[in-house]
């Protein structure tokens, strides 16, 4: 695995490059849609890969070992085989599901005891044994085990969080060192930058994962209830550190103009369950800003759900139309909102891209920013 870095912007930090995997190329900037139970809700897989055009899609470690388990995947030859998907795959190690879960689980130096949410069962993840399900998932990209601190949280709290983060990344990168892929292709882990919103613990941090020479690094722990403002200085503050030469993943991140944002400040990878999840509910991501279809002004609106896609069922069906569906509860609603929202993340992501190379990217990015916060 390698990355490219191709073009870069003349007034940002916004960067195109390719990462190249053995499922095949990642274009960067990507979005990555969140498959976390080895499935986007609501879409098939050849609607991500040729409809959509996605290039990579997320699994997510904790679900997986829960359902299906991991001896059914490794069975079916690795998550790839099992869900029809021929393209790079990340999967999460599952260390955003220890801070999800704060109430059932218990955190040591060794590892992390917690409860699953299914069934009330105990299971126990030490870093070697993140690694060890990843490699039997077979992503292409797999993630350090850490732990995401929340927010708020005191000083002392996110410095002894960040020490462990630490520990268990050494850790991993020795699994990953001891053990060989499952499946007879490369798989590369990304280390995960920590330390909350204080800025020397994140300096530290960045510094530490930059001197891993990892094939990607990745920014944790934000976008959990910090302003904006935050997230944007402590991702500069950390794109400042880590390799040039390699891909910065920003995880859990987040709306389109966050996206934006964030691509201007060097992050070249970003996922969010957002416009999955949003248009679960309704909301629906477009040029001209984000619309509420559930909204009565919708109602006799029978132009394209939206003009400027030229995705077929944002032609073909009526804002009018979706309405109804969303409002009645039919399945067919969430199929093509989150369709919708789902190739309006990634048409952003290409016509980054395009700016970036055509060396436009800032005036275009401060352009459309105005447009993209508008509600309707």
């Amino acid at each position: 695995m390698h990355f490219e870095v191709l073009h870069h912007d003349e007034h940002s930090k916004a960067r195109a490059g390719k990462f190249f995997t053995d499922h095949g190329t990642i274009e960067t900037p990507i979005f990555m849609p969140v498959g976390t139970a080895g499935t986007v809700k609501g879409v098939h897989q050849y609607e991500l890969s040729d409809i959509i055009k996605a290039q990579i899609i997320l699994g997510n470690t904790y679900h997986l070992f829960l359902r299906p388990g991991i001896d059914t995947i490794s069975a079916a030859g690795g998550l790839h085989k099992f869900i029809g998907w021929n393209k790079p795959m990340l999967t999460d190690s599952g260390g955003y599901q220890v801070y999800s879960l704060a109430s059932s689980r218990k955190i040591t130096e060794e590892g992390v005891k917690f409860q699953s949410h299914f069934d009330g069962s105990y299971h126990f993840f030490t870093p070697e044994r993140a690694i060890q399900i990843q490699r039997s998932i077979g992503a292409d990209i797999i993630m350090a085990f850490d732990e995401c601190t929340p927010y708020p949280c005191d000083y002392q709290y996110a410095k002894q969080s960040l020490g462990i983060t630490h520990n268990w990344l050494n850790r991993c990168m020795n699994e990953m060192k001891s053990s060989d892929s499952f499946y007879g292709y490369a798989q590369a882990l990304f280390p995960i930058v920590q330390g909350s919103v204080f800025k020397d613990l994140r300096v530290a941090s960045a510094e530490k994962i930059a001197g891993c020479n990892a094939d990607g690094n990745a920014i944790g722990g934000l976008s959990v209830g910090e302003p904006e403002e935050e997230l944007y200085e402590m991702t500069d503050l950390v794109c400042s550190i880590l390799p040039k030469n390699k891909p910065r993943y920003l995880m859990g991140v987040g709306t389109p103009v966050n996206l934006l944002e964030c691509i201007s400040l060097g992050v070249d990878m970003f996922d969010c369950v957002m416009p999955s999840r949003n248009a679960r509910h309704g909301l629906l991501y477009t040029w001209s800003g984000t619309i509420n279809i559930k909204n009565e002004k919708w109602a006799n609106d029978f132009s394209p759900i939206d003009e400027k896609s030229e995705l077929y069922a944002d032609q073909l069906y009526s804002k009018a139309y979706l309405r109804h569906l969303i409002k009645a509860g039919e399945y067919l609603g969430v199929q093509v909102a989150t369709l919708h929202n789902l190739n309006f993340y990634l048409e952003l992501m290409r016509e980054a891209r395009n700016q970036i190379t055509s060396g436009t990217f800032t005036s275009w990015k401060n352009n459309l920013i105005p447009k993209l916060m508008q509600r309707r």
